[in-house]
């Protein structure tokens, strides 16, 4: 279930740049897209917090949900 949760908020991160870019393209505003882009970066980020492993080797997703 954490994967597919993990997934779709990659799928997210990556619409939010694409909007960000046509946003940006079609208005030339730039304060919104640079905030879609800033979210993106911060969702990115949560994801690496998930998955990257410690120094046992283990990530958050490996762990059963009762000790996270």
């Amino acid at each position: 279930m954490v994967d597919i949760v993990l997934s779709l908020v990659m799928l997210a991160a990556l619409a939010l740049v694409a909007g960000a870019f046509v946003l940006w393209r079609r208005t030339g505003e730039k304060e919104k897209p640079a905030l879609m882009v800033v979210l993106a970066i911060i969702a990115v980020g949560n994801v690496l917090i998930w998955t990257l492993p410690d120094e046992t080797g283990r990530s958050l997703t490996d762990q059963p949900a009762a000790t996270r």
